[in-house]
């Protein structure tokens, strides 16, 4: 098999991918923005969207002209209207209209850097148009696996993970004929993993906040802090790779070098590694299946890595990670209820409003409480996430 190195695009023989980018003004968002500065000759922006940050997003839009500027808070319309007067730059607003500009634009790439919940009917949208979906928003998976991935199936288009931990097994399984025995998802894990466990309860926001090693958004890193982040990453894996749970384990590695492994049926394990940045998981899915010269984020010397460590997660400490496998294990809604009691924890959590710990409980006491069903259609999805909410909201007001 020829070796070739990476080079950068042809762009004299290639036609500009239009783009939307979902969330723009977030860390992913912001991060995609840099390659398409570093590549204006490949790409086309034709979708900026923002939930609240009005004021970015039309920065944003005043640089990259997209078609369609969308505010997800109508509160900001006539603020983001008045800051583009003048430029052919559409401005919507909501929910709804975010997911009909993802699925109607012209765009044959969409990527999907939402949080939460709020990420999945564009991630529906961008798969019934049949456009390649490069996604961060795990919920969307972790909500609706099933459906999301007879989605892509059913218009023959292609889902590519922008996770670093789903981007380096993607990497690993390229080219690759060997039997996979395992996947092994590294973890950090989070800003709050030498905080003894008497001590959890009395965190603050701040300390929950300060990751060691990655910048992220408020919700993410609290979620990495918890561990449910990582448990999303498997119920992700499932899908995306199509296996089961008992071929996905989770190893803490601290230093978030290795970005995680794949174990083959013969012994073979390949890794990729890289510095804790978002900006080669974020190119490789837009390049895929090539690779670029790399436009930006650090440079990787290997001979300063020391003392690379690896541990098996407590359980004591993580006690989401077993929640997930149940929730997988479990399938129908139970995704939908895991996803949308955290939610309503972490902001209750990031207002100030309970411990660090009642996260677990609260997300403990919608699973038990709310019977299991089947996985509801999509249409369906959103009020079950709104009755989980409610639930949720009337437990954390009981604490």
């Amino acid at each position: 098999m020829a070796i070739t190195n990476a080079t950068e695009p042809n762009t004299a023989e290639t036609v500009r991918q239009k783009i939307a980018v979902l969330g723009s003004t977030g860390s992913i968002g912001c991060q995609t923005l840099d390659i398409v500065r570093a590549f204006p000759d490949r790409f086309q922006v034709r979708v900026l969207s923002s939930n609240s940050r009005w004021d970015e997003l039309a920065r944003q839009a005043a640089e990259f002209l997209p078609e369609y500027a969308v505010i997800a808070d109508r509160r900001y319309k006539e603020k983001l209207t008045a800051a583009l007067d003048g430029l052919p730059v559409k401005v919507l607003a909501g929910a709804e209209d975010l997911a009909r500009a993802t699925g109607q634009c012209d765009a044959g790439t969409v990527v999907n850097a939402l949080v939460g919940f709020s990420g999945l009917m564009p991630t529906v949208h961008a798969l019934r148009s049949g456009k390649k979906l490069a996604l961060a928003n795990k919920e969307s998976l972790v909500v609706a696996g099933e459906y999301v991935m007879q989605l892509a199936e059913e218009n023959a288009t292609e889902i590519i993970p922008i996770d670093s931990e789903h981007s380096a097994i993607l990497q690993c399984l390229a080219g690759e004929p060997g039997k996979v025995k395992k996947i092994i998802l590294t973890a950090s894990g989070g800003a709050l993993r030498n905080v003894p466990l008497e001590e959890l309860d009395c965190v603050t926001v701040e300390q929950a906040l300060a990751h060691p090693n990655w910048e992220m958004g408020a919700k993410i890193t609290i979620d990495s802090a918890t561990m449910v982040n990582k448990g999303f990453e498997v119920i992700e894996a499932r899908w995306l790779f199509g296996l089961d749970a008992k071929k996905i384990e989770v190893v803490i590695h601290p230093q978030s070098v290795v970005h995680s492994m794949v174990e083959f049926e013969d012994g073979a394990v390949k890794a990729q590694l890289g510095t804790p940045d978002m900006h080669l998981p974020i190119q490789y899915a837009l390049s895929y299946p090539d690779r670029w010269n790399m436009a930006c984020g650090g440079n990787f010397d290997i001979t300063e890595c020391v003392n690379l460590e690896f541990s098996k997660p407590d359980p004591g400490r993580y006690p989401a990670l077993a929640t997930a496998y149940e929730v997988l294990r479990t399938g129908g809604d139970r995704g939908c209820v895991f996803n949308a009691a955290n939610e309503a924890a972490v902001a209750a959590f990031l207002a100030g409003r309970l411990s660090f710990t009642a996260i677990r409980r609260t997300i403990e006491h919608c699973l038990d409480t709310l019977s299991y069903g089947g996985l509801p259609a999509v249409e369906e999805i959103t009020d079950l996430h709104m009755e989980v909410t409610r639930r949720a909201e009337a437990f954390l007001a009981d604490l």
